[in-house]
């Protein structure tokens, strides 16, 4: 923030004449927050102690795709904080994607309740309150709790993201890396949990030592870790994650017919006592966006907006590599239209390099009771521009709903601190009855598309038909062909002959075979920063 003595004395145009009666401190931050442009509301600015609802503090709506934190200690407010970004940005055509770790976001789909708290709110900030629902979808990872299921193939998942579900340390997820390798190489699919188990347990046996030989850097020792941890992983529980139909990812831009955008509502509650599990999947479907959409650049208003809840849970025993591979997706995904915002309790939980991308800033109120809390609370004052608050005492002190915000301009550069009375969100803020969440579930175009899970041949079916041959490439010389599928019939043509290739390439067989077998060349799959599956194929909405 530029020094007093530099900054502007009179209101800018677009600040309210009324507002030109705040005191000069108060004045020179609302200043910094008269965009011309599409904004959200975020609320009222607060000052000595008192709400002042004619300055108003927004965050540019082409900013959000620079992504940000929320953050704040538990009971402060950061769900209702999503719930009121998500709402704003739906009406504006931006769909949303929410992580519900507690289970209360369901309601963005109903109109709010009017009380008296809500009227206060409304009154203090000068909101024009009106109870709205938002158009939205429910997911549940792998059908575990209301929503329709989410899966991930072990091969679209990749080796990265595996490993820190997984807790395997440097080396072991360098050699669950060349296990993906191997089974690409010789076109064994990892569809499900069990996929992976049989290619690694071929890979330790008798049979298949010899081809573990050729893996450079695979020991039998590792490969049995890794088999050990697989096997631990499934008791879990976790098989019901891996599968298919693979979720198709785009089904998170879609808009309403009324031009809002879909609020994607991830149930994580039936999951808590897995948090490893479910953070990682979720940037598994971040991953998945950020090598399959185009770049865009800079625009007028973001693709998608992404919350990750308890953000602190993707950094916890995570590796170099994990790190890495976040920091350079959060760096790079900006430009492809999508903004990330992490969600957690206090900046520290998010590693420098990936908070060092984070442009916009809502910090609610943090607690200081304990020496570590106190330091927590002294780092969190570093990290935001000077002000002429003393945040210090502002932090400890700030109300449920209320948070210090910081966000970029229209220009790109931080806007002056301002500690803000927060607007009331328009929608339910509380979960949907039952009844209501599972019709809204069973009556979406998608139910259809995703509940029946498809248990199909892949590595795991070869595998068991192959014992007793000399490995995976006699395994796929052996496999079944599949039948042809029926042709339409056609008008006959003057030149019914066909090389040789055109023959093979046209046959069922072919198609079948190319998306899990083909040379070498064409069954070895690209992956992208996370290792994950590049899928350019695929059936895209």
């Amino acid at each position: 923030m530029p020094d007093r003595e530099t900054m502007p004395s009179a209101p800018a145009p677009e600040v309210s004449e009324r507002a030109a009666a705040l005191p000069q401190d108060a004045l020179r931050i609302a200043s910094g927050y008269a965009f011309t442009g599409p904004a959200l509301h975020l609320g009222a600015l607060l000052w000595d102690g008192q709400c002042l609802p004619d300055a108003q503090i927004r965050v540019p709506l082409a900013m959000l795709n620079r992504h940000g934190l929320v953050a704040g200690a538990t009971g402060t407010g950061k769900t209702k904080t999503l719930q009121l970004i998500a709402e704003q940005l739906s009406a504006q055509g931006v769909p949303v994607f929410l992580a519900d770790i507690k289970g209360d976001l369901s309601g963005i789909a109903a109109p709010g309740r009017q009380d008296a708290r809500v009227e206060g709110r409304a009154a203090d900030v000068h909101q024009s309150w009106t109870a709205t629902g938002f158009p939205a979808e429910y997911y549940a990872l792998g059908g575990i709790g209301r929503g329709i299921p989410v899966r991930a193939t072990v091969t679209g998942f990749g080796p990265v993201l595996l490993a820190k579900v997984l807790r395997l340390n440097r080396t072991q997820e360098q050699s669950l890396a060349l296990i993906f390798h191997y089974a690409d190489s010789k076109g064994l699919e990892l569809i499900d949990l069990k996929d992976l188990r049989a290619v690694v347990t071929f890979l330790t046996s008798d049979e298949g030592r010899q081809e573990l030989k050729t893996i450079g850097g695979l020991s039998a020792a590792t490969a049995g870790v890794i088999l050990r941890s697989l096997t631990a992983f499934e008791a879990q529980g976790a098989s019901d994650f891996f599968g298919e139909p693979e979720f198709d990812t785009t089904e998170l831009l879609r808009t309403g017919e009324d031009g809002r955008g879909t609020v994607s509502v991830l149930e994580l509650s039936a999951v808590q006592d897995r948090p490893q599990l479910f953070s990682t999947f979720l940037m598994w479907l971040l991953a998945d966006l950020f090598h399959d959409l185009p770049e865009l650049g800079d625009v007028d208003k973001p693709r998608l907006v992404f919350f990750l809840d308890e953000a602190h849970l993707l950094f916890d025993d995570a590796s170099e590599a994990f790190l890495e591979s976040i920091t350079q997706t959060v760096r790079l995904i900006r430009s492809k239209g999508v903004g990330v915002f992490f969600v957690t309790q206090t900046p520290k939980d998010v590693p420098a390099d990936v908070l060092a991308q984070l442009g916009n800033r809502v910090q609610h109120a943090l607690r200081a009771f304990t020496p570590d809390d106190q330091k927590a609370l002294n780092a969190t004052v570093k990290t935001f521009p000077k002000s002429p608050y003393d945040l210090e005492e502002v932090l400890t002190n700030l109300g449920t709903g209320e948070a210090v915000v910081t966000v970029l301009s229209e220009k790109g550069a931080p806007t002056p601190v301002a500690a803000t009375r927060l607007r009331a969100p328009e929608s339910l803020m509380g979960p949907l009855g039952q009844e209501v969440l599972e019709r809204a579930v069973t009556e979406s175009p998608l139910y259809e598309r995703y509940a029946q899970a498809v248990d199909r041949e892949s590595a795991y079916e070869r595998l068991e038909r192959g014992r007793g041959a000399k490995g995976p490439d006699e395994m796929r010389d052996a496999a079944p062909r599949e039948p042809r599928e029926p042709r339409e019939p056609r008008e006959p043509r003057e030149e019914e002959t066909q090389s040789a290739v055109e023959q093979v390439v046209g046959s069922g067989v072919f198609q079948s075979l190319a998306r899990s077998v083909g040379t070498q060349i064409g069954r070895e799959i690209t992956r992208s920063l996370f290792g994950t599956a590049r899928r350019s194929g695929r059936r895209r909405r």
